[in-house]
Order: structure tokens, then sequence, then C-alpha cells
């Protein structure tokens, strides 16, 4: 496989695997541990070695999960999580709660690698900034950790340009991870640019557009309530009839391209910038192999400007994300 970097120098594979989906936020989530460990050990026989995991996916089963899959290969890999939101237990359960303060940065990262049954964290995430603290302080407590050595190099997630720059006059920041793909453009406002300026990796998160890029029309109906997209404005009513018109446009261009729906969207992100890191996430080997064979994807600048009037921030309908959540996220991310 290809090859990139991320801001602290470290060469990674040029796609990565985002692990969340196989412990939570969509259909099936956590329900397939075999199917999960067998992509897992798959991707590293293709050369993946950039593997993305969070406190909060399963409140930590994902954590459990690929710390103990990857145990044996720990030097062969890029092991990456975030903290700042976790799972907190109150007396009626446990809840999602968005917390950037020293102390709980602290906690999160020692629970972290607790579960991760590591010594060190290769990169170590912000997971959202918490604005009730500053981000100069958040940042702080995470350079901490480097010196301690717990960690290697810090990322941030879903920050605008604005405080991607404060942060990094603190520390250096090796990586942005938010989501980014033909449907979410909110990287090319600013971030993406101030990350090449700065030396920061770009990863990308959700590339394939939750499914959406992937061919088939997502059945809304048969959506559980835990599945993300069961909530997402793009995928409900009047904005899911029109986004499908969009749809077919596109997979009209894969079919012309020759290669899957995908590959496309995958390619796309290839071809858009050498600091781009897509981290697709399956527990399908197929889809895996589907996946990681985008890089031999050759688009020419017909097709890219072709894939750009298709599917951009003007032909699909809807936010990224329901109120709540929109609420969550640093106001250029959105």
């Amino acid at each position: 496989m290809r090859k990139a970097l991320l801001g602290n120098g470290l060469e990674v594979g040029r796609i990565g695997l985002g692990c969340m989906g196989m412990s939570a936020f969509y259909t099936g989530a956590g329900t397939d541990e075999a199917g999960a460990i067998a992509t897992i050990h798959r991707a590293i026989d293709l050369g993946v070695t950039l593997f993305d995991t969070a406190a909060l996916y399963g409140f930590g089963m994902n954590e459990t999960l690929v710390g103990r899959v990857l145990k044996s290969q720990r030097n062969q890999i890029t092991l990456c999580t975030k903290g700042g939101m976790a799972g907190v237990q109150f007396d009626d359960g446990i809840k999602r709660v968005i917390d950037g303060s020293p102390e709980a940065i602290r906690r999160n990262c020692e629970d972290s690698l607790r579960r991760l049954q590591t010594d060190v964290i290769d990169l170590y995430y912000l997971h959202r900034w918490h604005k009730a603290v500053p981000i100069e302080e958040s940042v702080g407590a995470m350079a901490d950790l480097v010196r301690a050595g717990k960690v290697r190099a810090i990322g941030l997630s879903e920050v605008s340009a604005p405080t991607l720059r404060k942060a990094h006059a603190v520390h250096p920041i090796a990586a942005v991870q938010s989501e980014y793909s033909l449907w979410t453009r909110n990287a090319e406002i600013a971030v993406l640019d101030l990350c090449r300026e700065l030396g920061t990796a770009y990863v990308a998160f959700s590339p394939v557009a939750r499914g959406f890029l992937c061919g088939a029309p997502v059945d809304v109906s048969a959506l559980p309530a835990n599945d993300l997209r069961a909530s997402m404005p793009r995928f409900l009513g009047d904005n899911h009839v029109a986004n499908l018109k969009v749809q077919a446009a596109y997979n009209a261009i894969a079919a012309d391209v020759g290669c899957t729906p995908a590959q496309l969207a995958l390619a796309w992100l290839l071809h858009k910038a050498p600091h781009t890191i897509p981290i697709p996430g399956t527990t399908s080997v197929a889809h895996l192999q589907e996946d990681l064979a985008a890089a031999d994807v050759k688009l020419s600048a017909e097709v890219m400007a072709r894939l750009d009037a298709t599917v951009n921030t003007h032909t699909i309908k809807g936010q990224r994300y329901a109120a709540q959540a929109s609420s969550e996220v640093d106001t250029e991310a959105l």
C-alpha cells in the first residue's frame, strides 16, 4: 500500500480502518465480533497500519476489541483513539458526556490505555472541543500526556481552522479527524488548507458518506433507532428523496470509470490532497478489500470535475447532523 504521513512524521498506510461501526452506531454493530476480527486481521495482511477507535464507541467495547486483536501486532501498527467524550455511569445508566477538562482527559487516557492493552497511544485525539474549556487548556493536558510518554502525538476531531491554529500554538497537532467526502465539504472552507500549512494530516471519517456513496440506496424505513442515520436529516423525508436522485447520477459516473461507487468516493479523496487519509469502516472482509483497491483507481481531471459538479453542498439536501449533535461541533466543522 502507498504511504502517507501524520504530522509528527510517522508513516502510515494511505487508507486506514475506522473501527467504530464494529461496536456502535450502525445497524448490527456489536453483533458480529468474528467478522470484525477477521476484517482487522485481513486489513493488516493488506498493508493497513492506521487503526482508529475511541473511548466513546460502545462505551469502551470497541477499544477493548481493538486492543485484544491488535495486541500481537502492536509494533507494526499505528493505534489511534480519542478522549474528551466518553461514557459516564449515572444512576439511570451510562450516558455520553463531553468533558475537555484536564482531569477528564487524563482519566480517559488511562482508561483507554488499559482497554487497548498498551503502554502508549500513537495518536490521541480530543474527540470534541468542550466549549466550556479553552482549547489551549485541553491541549495542554494532552501535551502533558506526551511528555509522560503515554501518548506519541496529538490530534483534534471536528474543529474549525481558528481552533486548530490556537491548539497548534500550544503543541503540534499531528492530525485533524473530521468528516470529509463528496457530500460533506466543510473541510474545504479552511481546515484542509490550514492542515497543509501546518504539516497536519487530515484524517477523513465517513469517506463513503455513511453508505450513501456505496451504490445501493439506504432503506431508511428499516433502520433501527440506534442507527445514527435514522436521525440524520440527509436520510429523512424530502431530503432523502432528493439525494437519491444525486446518488443515481453518481453511480453512473462510477460505471463510466469502471469501479464501484465506494471505490470512486475513496479515490476522489485520495486525489484531492496527499495529506488526506480516509478511514472507511466495515465488518466485511469483502468490503474492506473493495475499499483498499480504491488506491489503484486513477481519476482524470475531467472525472474529478464531473464528480464535484454532481455531488456537492448545493446538490445534497439536508444538514449533516440533527440540532443537538450540530451544537456540539466547532462552527466550521458542521
